[in-house]
């Protein structure tokens, strides 16, 4: 005998509801809301990572000069006088090539980085929709989150992405930084031979050298970054006084500037402690700070003999090069998925 799947009709008390509930079409909304997830997910992290390497590659020279100006010797007179003489220096020594010197790592790193903020981002807000602490958006999936819910997204996405971008960023940092007295044949050190060299000396915990550093960068630099872009086009909107227009729908002009101001805020607010992680992961700190090499000693060492503006050491490449590189990310992120 074969058996057909039919409504099944709920009655109470008081009779047959008016809407029957389809017990098949029940079944199948957890398998949907999964699929839809996965979906998501794959979304996140395939238009992340092209965005991110996308941005990678406009910011990179910028970047490289960053980190050659923060990762200076502390003797005096400084190797550059600022960042145009640090990148004429650069160019003169290691020819534009030598600008993208120690790429690949970062590339992996900003499709890694990328998709790893935006996936997080995405799936802080999902659970915090479902956490109750917010019960209007419990009741109410689709309103728009509150701005100070958006932010702690964005620090959530941070500390979790600055897991994985550590290890990346120290090898990066070590590429980036020239030698001090290259001999004539030698051949500087690859990728490989870099990582390899940190799990010699270092073992494998060597990797997240100067991990507390870029925790505070991401936790902070990731409210920072969401919230600069969330904030500037949640002022366009009310500008255009229509706050119901969905962000994909707003020009692109809007996004890119958005974009722009997330990048800025992000590198700018948390610059001090970039420039304390780089120095960790450039150099014999125990030299620098007596035998200590944590995260306070570095920094108080660089405050000592720098002051303030030691700590902000190229920072205005640092902004400079976000502003494209932020706005870029940003809108192609959202385009990709847009158009998916």
């Amino acid at each position: 005998m074969e058996i057909q799947a039919s409504p099944v009709t709920v009655v109470g008390s008081g009779g047959q509801l008016p809407n029957p509930i389809d017990v098949e079409e029940g079944r199948d909304r957890p398998a949907e809301y999964t699929h839809s997830q996965g979906e998501e997910a794959l979304k996140d992290v395939i238009c992340g990572s092209v965005s991110g390497i996308v941005g990678k590659y406009i910011e990179y020279p910028f970047d490289t000069v960053k980190v050659r100006l923060q990762s200076q010797p502390d003797h005096l007179p400084l190797r550059y006088t600022g960042p145009l003489d640090c990148f004429k220096q650069s160019l003169k020594q290691d020819g534009f090539i030598g600008i993208y010197r120690g790429i690949s790592a970062p590339l992996v790193g900003a499709a890694v980085e990328t998709s790893c903020l935006f996936f997080s981002y995405r799936l802080t807000q999902v659970a915090l929709r479902a956490s109750g602490i917010y019960p209007d958006l419990k009741a109410q999936p689709e309103k728009e989150m509150p701005y100070t819910a958006l932010l702690y997204c964005g620090a959530l996405s941070g500390a979790f992405t600055s897991l994985f971008l550590t290890p990346i960023e120290l090898v990066k940092c070590k590429m980036q930084v020239p030698m001090d007295s290259p001999a004539a044949g030698v051949a500087r050190p690859g990728i490989l031979s870099t990582i390899a060299s940190i799990y010699r000396h270092q073992g494998l915990v060597g990797y997240w050298h100067g991990q507390l550093g870029t925790l505070i960068r991401e936790t902070g630099g990731g409210a920072a970054w969401f919230g600069g872009y969330e904030g500037v086009k949640l002022l366009f909107k009310r500008v255009g006084r229509d706050s119901s227009i969905k962000d994909d729908e707003l020009p692109v002009y809007q996004r890119m500037a958005a974009g722009a101001v997330a990048g800025m805020s992000y590198n700018f607010l948390f610059y001090p402690a970039d420039t304390i992680k780089s120095r960790m992961q450039t150099e014999d700190v125990k030299q620098l700070t007596g035998g200590k090499s944590t995260f306070s000693a570095v920094g108080k060492a660089i405050w000592k003999q720098h002051g303030l503006k030691g700590m902000y050491r190229g920072c205005g490449t640092t902004v400079g090069r976000s502003i494209p590189s932020s706005a870029f990310i940003f809108t192609i992120y959202e385009e990709l998925k847009k158009r998916w």
